[in-house]
């Protein structure tokens, strides 16, 4: 595997002849539909950049205590939403004393969290997940289409136990897998994945992180089918805690870049991690499918896969298949969000998709994004991004990401160095050559 260092650069997401890109356009701020509670919104709710909204959220949601009912941002309005559980008017001023908007809710975070607990509990059945939405202020428990019979009755008997309107079931068409065969490719043990981060480590090794499941089903890696192991597990989790593997590099003299590729020779800098927060915008990048777009839309999720249960995952609704294991999930301006884990359907029906959450992960490892110093150790992200309307200035923060509307058509070609301007083309992205470049992030 050769690496080679390149110049830093942020890369302007553009060009309508880049296929990869136009497999998930970079859009302008889009209005979406309201959410419940913002037509409440008081006169002094700010607007903000998702960066601004995690940055607030992180200092806020601690000091409600009880009352902390979850959050999540609203892209549209470009507003941060926070529950406000049990009438606690005091910690309603107190959201809307900093601008976000305060949303009165029936259940508590821990309300919720008893909730998956007592799920966990009784009803771990292969094929099924549960997520907190703080849209709906409910655990949304999906089950898959194996779940049937004798499985369905203990899930649905389970979630019925809990109380009123604290968890809805719904059913994925697909099968819950691990996505773990056709990755940027790198390849062990008649395995492929895809790899996710560069990171260096805290003795100073180059190395990079992949999904768990990938990390326990081969212990050296290659670039090549068959070919020369360029790198060695030296960590992996999965099933339980989490699924993620740290690989370092066999060469101590590789310096691979901290980028993503995005096909057709352009890359994005990765900058730092950041936390994942319900509504972000997120692209992934994986050598089967190429770069996808779409949004997070749970927290904390438990996945029941075959091969084990998996916790603390991110829940979004952009696609994957086989082989996109370990791949990254960022945000537009170079945040690392996640690793890809698994989940049902593929890139032509859809489907949920889970992601090991890279803050977790690179401290688990003991590992920071990219060369030393570079990532200043799971902040809201690294990116520059532009916070209009409540915020003066520039935002520092790799989560600061513009919201992206659905069902965008063709359009604009020209982005910008803020990371504001779109990129035209399609949102489900036509062909995905098989060779989409790096999706490992050498650069």
């Amino acid at each position: 595997m050769t690496h080679r260092r390149i110049p830093k650069r942020k890369a302007v997401l553009a060009g309508a002849g880049a296929v990869g890109i136009a497999a998930a356009a970079v859009l302008l701020p889009h209005a979406n539909a309201s959410q419940p509670g913002g037509d409440d919104a008081p006169a002094a709710t700010r607007t903000m950049s998702a960066a601004s909204a995690q940055d607030l959220l992180a200092r806020l949601g601690p000091s409600l205590g009880d009352a902390y009912g979850g959050a999540y941002y609203d892209a549209g309005r470009r507003q941060l939403v926070v529950n406000v559980a049990g009438g606690d008017d005091a910690a309603a001023a107190r959201v809307a004393g900093e601008g976000a908007v305060a949303r009165g809710v029936d259940n508590s975070m821990d309300d919720l969290r008893s909730a998956a607990g007592t799920l966990a509990a009784r009803a771990a059945v292969p094929g099924t997940a549960w997520a907190v939405d703080p849209r709906t202020n409910r655990l949304v428990v999906t089950a898959d289409r194996t779940v049937r019979g004798e499985s369905w009755d203990r899930l649905e008997a389970a979630v019925g136990a809990l109380d009123a309107g604290t968890a809805d079931i719904k059913r994925s068409a697909g099968a819950f897998t691990l996505f773990l065969e056709g990755g940027d490719a790198i390849f062990g043990g008649g395995a492929r994945c895809s790899l996710g981060f560069n990171v260096t480590t805290d003795a100073g090794a180059p190395g990079f992180l992949t999904a768990g499941h990938c990390g326990v089903a081969a212990a050296q890696w290659s670039e090549e089918p068959n070919g020369a192991a360029v790198g060695t597990v030296r960590a992996a989790t999965f099933p339980g805690d989490g699924d993620f593997a740290l690989v370092t590099y066999d060469d101590p003299a590789t310096a691979p870049p901290s980028t993503v590729d995005l096909g057709n020779g352009q890359t994005l800098d990765i900058l730092g991690a950041g936390e994942a927060a319900v509504g972000l915008e997120v692209f992934r990048m994986g050598s089967t499918t190429g770069l996808r777009d779409g949004r997070v839309t749970g927290l904390d999720a438990t996945v029941n896969y075959p091969e084990g249960t998996v916790t603390g995952l991110v829940q979004t609704d952009v696609c994957a298949e086989p082989g996109d294991s370990g791949g990254a999930l960022f945000t537009r301006d170079g945040a690392a969000i996640g690793l890809t884990s698994g989940g049902s359907g593929d890139c032509t029906s859809g489907g949920e998709t889970f992601f090991q959450p890279v803050t977790t992960a690179l401290a688990a490892v003991g590992a920071v994004i990219g060369a030393p110093g570079a990532d200043q150790g799971g902040d809201a992200g690294a990116g520059a991004g532009q916070d209009q309307g409540g915020d003066a200035g520039q935002e520092q923060g790799g989560g600061a990401v513009q919201g992206a509307g659905q069902d965008q058509g063709e359009g604009a070609v020209q982005g910008t160095d803020d990371g504001t301007g779109p990129v035209g083309g399609d949102r489900q992205g036509g062909d995905a050559p098989g060779d989409r470049g790096r999706s490992g992030n050498h650069g």
